[in-house]
This record gives structure tokens, C-alpha cells and sequence, in this order.
């Protein structure tokens, strides 16, 4: 505790090795933040002012892609000027409230995909009382269980942790985790409220995992006996597959880099697992849905056959 101090700036040591390359790394970033904003935006703006998207199905993926939004303006923005800068630091409420946007961004996201699971389990598996579950009063509700959840739960974290008396400054990492900070924390037994959260955050997440592949047991089951189900499945569950198991391959690799051998691979490497899931699934995703989802890919070759014209 001797070397306890008020810790004010952190020193964000991810970003050394690129001294070289920081101009293009700059570019190319920046670039990627566009196309990120412009994909996300434009599929958002598309299911605004389209009546005919006004469909839970779609609600909930402009929920998804606002989310990505959300995640990204919490690192690409600090990324770019950090690229600027000679010593990258930032202040002790910065980290805080970027830990904080990183995990809410991560988690909300699964808890959207759990929603979106259900949305498609009533869908297909209980069609006929489809509309009287998925009301516009139920669907706010679980719009808002998505969001409201990972909100709730790390502030309760990021207040905890804002709590510890660091005896380090240094964040071997292009980011602020909560993670990264309480293991700067001077004593262990300070950060016992913290793990406790940790893990009654993990079976929080664990159980929307759980649930997510009990529908998609009832959903295979059931488009295993109709053609028309399968085809149905294969529009609009596929998508919904292939961004969950991404989100969930990319965090799987981030959660045992940082939990295992978060010093023994190269830095760059380091980075790179860091970020993956700001990365892939905030550009995939509306790709995804875009292309795949009939009515939103119908939109979109109308609206540039209409500019052609």
C-alpha cells in the first residue's frame, strides 16, 4: 500500500510498436471508422423510413446496428488521436467510461442476439400466436431488457472499480478494460467485490448463450418437418447464426488472450486479438443482414436503381 498513489492519467503502452507505420495505420483506420459509420447508419436509416421494416425482425436489427455504433465511437475516435499523439494517455474518468462502453458494447450485443433468437423462435415455431406475444409494448420492453442490462450491471462494476487504490498507471493495451485496471490494483483483497461481479456477469451471459441455443434447437427441430420453415430459417435465422457465432469466436479469443497469455504473444498480435470484436462484427454484420434479409436488400437495389436513374 506504501506505493498507493492518486492515479489521474494512464499511459496506454499498446500503441508503441507502431511508431513507424502510424500514418498509414492513421488511414487506413479512419477509412475503416467510415465505412463502419456509413454501413450502420445507412442500414438504420433504411428500416427508419421504411414502413414496411417497421417489423420487430428489424427493429431489433437497427437496435444491433446502433449498438455497433455505440461500441466503436468508444475506441475508434481515441484510437486516431492516440495515432497523433507521441505518448498516448488518458485521464483516470476516460478509462473508466471506455472500460465501461467496451463491456456494455460487448454484452449488449449478446443480449440483443438473445432477443433476436426469441424474436425468431416465436416466428417460426409459434406463428399463429407470433402477434400477440411480439407486441409493440413487449417489443420496447425487450428492447430496452437489452440495453438496460449491460447498462446496469458494469456501472455497478466501473463504480467498484473505480473504488481500488491503484499502484500502477501503465495499460499495456490500445483501450481501457476493467479487466486491465483492477490488476493494477494495489491488493488483492481489494478487488474480491469485483471478481464476485465478474462472475455473476459471466453466468448472467453464460444463461442468454444457453437460451439462444434452446431456440435454435426448437427452430431446427421444427424447419426439420417443413419446407416452408426451412426456407424461412435459411432468410432470416442465418444471418443471425453466422453473427453469433463470430461474436462469440471473436470474444472467446479475446477472453482467454487476456485471462491466459496476454504477455506471451508479440505485441502487434496482442493488439490485433484486442480488437477483434471492433473489427469484424460492427462491418459484418450490416453486410450480412443487408445482403441476406429480402425486404432490406429489396430496398437497397431500389434506392440505387432510382439514383441511376
Amino acid at each position: 500500500m506504501d506505493n498507493a498513489s492518486v492515479v489521474q492519467i494512464f499511459t496506454l503502452s499498446g500503441i508503441n510498436e507502431t511508431v513507424n507505420v502510424r500514418l498509414t495505420i492513421f488511414s487506413l483506420t479512419l477509412l475503416y471508422y467510415g465505412l463502419i459509420l456509413f454501413f450502420n447508419i445507412s442500414l438504420i436509416l433504411i428500416i427508419v423510413f421504411d414502413e414496411n421494416l417497421h417489423e420487430p425482425m428489424y427493429i431489433l436489427l437497427a437496435s444491433f446496428c446502433m449498438n455497433g455504433l455505440y461500441g466503436t465511437t468508444g475506441f475508434y475516435p481515441k484510437f486516431l488521436l492516440d495515432l497523433l499523439s507521441t505518448s498516448p494517455q488518458i485521464s483516470y474518468e476516460g478509462c473508466l467510461l471506455q472500460a465501461f462502453i467496451m463491456y456494455s458494447f460487448a454484452c449488449c450485443d449478446l443480449s440483443v442476439l438473445a432477443v433476436m433468437a426469441y424474436d425468431r423462435y416465436l416466428a417460426i415455431c409459434r406463428p399463429l400466436h407470433y402477434h400477440s406475444f411480439m407486441t409493440k409494448q413487449k417489443l420496447s420492453g425487450l428492447v430496452c431488457f437489452s440495453w438496460l442490462t449491460p447498462f446496469s450491471i458494469f456501472s455497478i462494476n466501473v463504480l467498484l472499480t473505480s473504488r481500488l487504490k491503484l499502484c500502477g498507471s501503465k495499460i499495456q493495451k490500445l483501450f481501457c478494460v476493467n479487466w486491465i485496471i483492477f490488476k493494477l490494483a494495489c491488493s488483492d483483497a481489494e478487488t474480491l467485490s469485483n471478481d464476485i461481479i465478474s462472475y455473476a456477469t459471466i453466468l448472467i451471459y453464460i444463461s442468454h448463450g444457453l437460451f439462444i441455443i434452446w431456440t435454435y434447437m426448437h427452430l431446427i427441430r421444427t424447419c426439420a418437418r417443413s419446407k416452408d420453415d426451412r426456407v424461412k430459417f435459411m432468410q432470416t435465422c442465418v444471418p443471425h447464426l453466422v453473427s453469433l457465432i463470430v461474436f462469440l469466436v471473436v470474444i472467446l479469443f479475446d477472453l482467454m488472450y487476456m485471462r491466459l497469455f496476454s504477455t506471451d504473444l508479440p505485441l502487434n498480435l496482442q493488439n490485433f486479438i484486442a480488437i477483434e470484436f471492433l473489427l469484424i462484427p460492427p462491418v459484418m454484420n450490416p453486410l450480412i443482414y443487408g445482403f441476406k434479409l429480402t425486404k432490406i436488400r429489396n430496398r437497397i437495389l431500389s434506392l440505387v436503381y432510382f439514383h441511376r436513374k
